[in-house]
């Protein structure tokens, strides 16, 4: 008599995700047998949404005294967001009370659930949609960035995530972060190597394979590989943090100017790709380039940090405007303001410090995840 696990097993296999029943994924069998008859593609996050989630987790076990300063910044963002369009915010159940208080519940909800951290974007899968009403969430098994963090309760969010959403659930035969890709909704993706082809994610698979299951779970056409860069952040060079589409054929990229900076060489490389690059469509990229600021404001989240990401690339687009950070040089800050300003008429530009955040290596767009509109 056939279990739960071996018909998950078949139809798993059957849409070749064979490595759930390996990995010990907890998966409801109808939610699979769901998704494998749709055709799924991951819009741009550019399009109208229906919420953001974040998740005010951060722990003094991961954070030590910053804990309660990001949590803060959490609930900060949570309230600049609330007032464009819906928020739900993801917390522990002990900690209920205390996210209420901080993030406010005007246009807000609270989903209470097991959590190690906050880079939500990162182990909350990413959604996709199927043109006629219907919402997947697509689960790429967060393991902590390759066994960095620890990340037993992180993992199953995407999974418990489709179930409150009542999404189909997809489960892909990778391992990796939504952070670590970037999408122009029409069959384009930009990822970086660094990140998806590595033994610490996805251990004997090949870029063609890696790109092959990538296509299949995202409906992409196109990816537009970079190098990045392994072993000098958590996360071994997310997308986020050097490439974003504006819309279909319109790139920013991050282009850093500290020659003492290990991003230097490698974002003038990824610069010359993109310029080089074509879209799905055969489309030259535009590529406008956004430098971070060469200067912060003094506190204990940069001062001798050198996990401190001051990256205004990692911005996040919401209805109505685009929310992003700013470091105290005011320079740096106007130029990313007025270069936003250019390319997202009609949008209004909201910069909030984040300081607490970049000082764990992350900005607004890592501990966020958009979900579309249907």
């Amino acid at each position: 008599m056939s279990t739960r696990r071996d018909v998950i097993k078949q139809l798993t296999a059957a849409a070749g995700l064979g490595m759930v029943a390996s990995m010990g994924v907890g998966l409801n069998a109808p939610r699979v047998r769901a998704a494998l008859g749709n055709s799924w593609y991951m819009p741009d996050e550019h399009a109208p949404q229906e919420r953001v989630f974040l998740a005010f987790a951060a722990s003094s076990a991961v954070w030590e005294d910053w804990a309660a300063p990001v949590n803060d910044c959490i609930a900060l963002l949570a309230r600049t967001i609330a007032k464009y369009q819906p928020v739900t915010v993801l917390c522990r159940a002990n900690q209920l009370t205390q996210a209420r208080q901080k993030c406010g519940t005007t246009n807000t909800r609270f989903l209470t659930m097991p959590l190690d951290d906050v880079w939500v974007r990162d182990y909350g899968g990413c959604f996709v949609v199927d043109g006629q009403g219907g919402r997947g969430l697509v689960d790429f098994h967060f393991n902590g960035w390759g066994g960095k963090q620890r990340s037993s309760n992180d993992t199953r969010v995407a999974d418990t995530l489709s179930d409150e959403l009542d999404a189909s659930y997809i489960a892909s035969q990778l391992v990796g972060e939504g952070g670590g890709i970037e999408v122009d909704g029409h069959g384009t993706a930009i990822i970086t190597e660094s990140c998806w082809v590595n033994s610490n994610r996805n251990p004997g698979m090949s870029r063609a394979l890696i790109e092959a299951e990538l296509k299949a779970n995202l409906g992409l056409r196109k990816i537009i590989w970079l190098p990045g860069i392994k072993n000098k952040d958590i996360t071994d060079a997310h997308v986020d943090f050097y490439a974003r589409f504006v819309k279909p054929g319109v790139v920013i990229a991050n282009l850093d100017n500290d020659p003492k900076s290990y991003d230097y060489a490698v974002t003038r490389t990824h610069l010359q790709i993109l310029q080089n690059a074509t879209d799905a469509d055969g489309r030259r990229l535009a590529v406008h380039t956004l430098p971070p600021p060469l200067k912060v404001r003094s506190n204990v989240y940069t001062r001798n940090n050198p996990d401190f990401a001051p990256g205004y690339i990692n911005y996040l687009p919401i209805n109505g405007a685009v929310i992003a950070p700013q470091f105290g040089d005011a320079a740096a800050d106007k130029y990313c303001n007025d270069l936003l300003t250019r390319l997202y008429p009609g949008r209004a530009i909201v910069q909030v410090n984040i300081d607490a955040i970049a000082g764990g290596g992350g900005g607004i767009h890592c501990v966020t995840k958009n979900m579309p509109r249907l």
